[in-house]
């Protein structure tokens, strides 16, 4: 599929350009122009020091939040963490769970069950909670809970206390509850842990006691996990956290990344992302989130290393069933690619844990906005993903008459619907599609932060980079594109040949040409349009390659066009 590259930033012919002048490139694409906001970005403040009003969560709610506790603890009630059952909200629930038990708080963590209970602070949930003989004064939520108007009138029917934290959208008005601890600059787990620090504070005077809690490799697991942008706060979180899981002796973490082969001492955000957070989410998936959460939070090192074999196993589950679910999902999306705009693709072989991962795998490789659905007899449960551009959860929300329920955001959303509301549904989103989505939408984007010559991608340069880790969303790892540039060797490599190895010649003003390796993910089929000496464009982003103990640099091809 051809791809529009839009570079911010070219080169006129013949003019070198400085590294100084790549690096204030770099810089001012991602809205850092001010001495002062370089300087926040390269050194970002640490996280025990961010003043609260950074965070975007009210002061005056947390001393609601600690009156409330120190009056549990008087009275030695059972306080609840009610969490969810992604990364996000276990992290966060393991967070605010371990902070409160050290202070000697009667507390209990809940993860609800996909399917049993459904999402957030939901009745079925509170009701199994309320089943049990020991029956809480106070629930405070994590990761969810600011659109839970049900569950909060459930509480107070029950006289239970509520306490929210969250950072999803807001609507209008809010659930009735004690206390709300809202933030959307962070992850749910960065509001538990900025909670948890004022927490402790109000209970210790000092944080000597809290950052030795590890919790900080914690909230960097939970943001990275759940695609906060890396600038700002986000930014101090992982940055800090990513120090503190390399040196980390939680029990939890020394097995997870035993059980993957993840480097502890190398690890990043990349680990987090494809690694260990889809270990961690499988269990929501596929069975019960509690165990990712036990995980995290267990001292006994054999427990750690039997509950990380578990969620390897059924992460790949969660791979097998993905991939199948996948396979069927693409052949029937192959017969509407052409005419639709919109694919929509429902079964009742598939798993509502799994579909949000196929319909990111349809609009990955189809480009176009999926809607992937798992039937039910009476009821079916939907995902969307969609691509730049095509606001998914608007376009939903406009048919919200159908649904039962409906969340999200412009790129993906999750619904409840009647099964036999799946036509019409069906109908009335690809008429809306058709109307609203332009042809140039539909065509792939590459995004490259600058043209630069080729002699210009070494090691210095790399180095430079690296001073903007964390990656991740609003910064990603800057990418170049270097025209009219020549193919020396190239080879497939990989399984069943699908990916391209490659060596480009470098021009120099010295005698001697150099070259430079590059490597192009899942790109093992342009083999067939390239030859030795033809000249290409290049869209990439420096990578470092470690070989026997040898470091090279390579280029890490997004795009090649002849």
């Amino acid at each position: 599929m051809k791809k529009d590259w839009q570079i911010s930033v070219k080169i006129k012919k013949d003019k070198d350009i400085s590294q100084e002048e790549i690096i204030k490139v770099l810089l001012e694409n991602r809205g850092l122009k001010t001495k002062k906001e370089i300087d926040r970005f390269l050194n970002p403040l640490s996280p025990y020091d961010i003043p609260l009003s950074r965070t975007g969560i009210k002061g005056l709610e947390i001393k609601k939040v600690i009156l409330r506790i120190k009056k549990a603890i008087k009275a030695k009630e059972l306080v609840l963490i009610y969490g969810d059952y992604d990364a996000d909200g276990i992290t966060a629930s393991a967070v605010l769970w371990e902070t409160l038990h050290k202070l000697g708080v009667k507390v209990l963590p809940f993860i609800p069950h996909r399917e049993k209970h459904g999402y957030g602070l939901s009745v079925k949930g509170l009701k199994s909670v309320l089943e049990k003989k020991d029956k809480p004064g106070l629930v405070i939520t994590v990761d969810n809970g600011i659109v839970a108007y049900k569950g909060a009138e459930y509480l107070k029917k029950n006289k239970i206390d509520l306490i929210i934290t969250d950072h999803h959208q807001p609507p209008e008005k809010l659930p009735e509850a004690l206390a709300v601890v809202h933030s959307t600059e962070v992850a749910g787990v960065g509001v538990a842990w900025f909670l948890s620090r004022e927490i402790h504070k109000s209970f210790k005077k000092n944080l000597k006691g809290f950052k030795a809690s590890n919790s900080l490799e914690l909230a960097c697991l939970g943001t990275v996990t759940d695609m906060m942008p890396m600038l700002g706060v986000n930014r101090s979180l992982v940055r800090f956290g990513l120090k503190e899981l390399a040196e980390s002796n939680r029990a939890g973490i020394k097995a997870l990344c035993s059980q993957t082969g993840v480097e502890q001492t190398e690890i990043d955000t990349y680990h987090l992302g494809f690694i260990i957070g889809p270990r961690l989410n499988a269990m929501g998936r596929l069975d019960e989130a509690i165990d990712s959460l036990r995980l995290l939070c267990t001292l006994n090192d054999k427990r750690a290393v039997s509950l990380a074999s578990k969620l390897g196993l059924v992460n790949r589950q969660r791979q097998n069933l993905t991939e199948a679910s996948f396979e069927h999902a693409r052949s029937l999306a192959k017969k509407k690619f052409l005419k639709d705009k919109l694919l929509f693709i429902a079964s009742s072989s598939y798993n509502q844990g799994v579909i949000g991962l196929v319909a990111g795998k349809l609009a990955e490789e189809f480009y176009r906005p999926s809607v992937v659905l798992a039937k039910e007899k009476k009821y079916s449960k939907g995902s969307a993903r969609s691509i730049s551009g095509f606001n998914i959860f608007k376009a939903l929300e406009k048919l919200k008459f159908l649904f039962e329920d409906l969340g999200g955001h412009p790129m993906a959303a999750g619904f409840t619907v009647k099964t036999k509301n799946l036509k019409a549904l069906e109908k009335k989103l690809l008429i809306l599609a058709k109307k609203e989505i332009k042809g140039d939408l539909l065509i792939p984007k590459v995004k490259a932060d600058m043209e630069i010559d080729l002699k210009q991608a070494n090691f210095s340069l790399f180095d430079q980079i690296e001073k903007f880790a964390p990656f991740g969303i609003a910064n990603s790892r800057p990418v170049f594109v270097s025209k009219g540039v020549e193919v020396v060797a190239l080879r497939t490599v990989g399984r069943d040949n699908s990916h391209l190895k490659l060596k480009f010649k470098i021009k120099s003003s010295k005698k001697n040409d150099g070259f430079i390796e590059a490597i192009a993910f899942s790109q093992g089929k342009k083999a067939k349009e390239l030859s030795i000496g033809k000249k290409v464009n290049v869209c990439f982003s420096l990578d470092k390659n470690v070989w026997n103990n040898k470091k090279s640099l390579q280029l890490k091809v997004k795009d090649i066009a002849l």
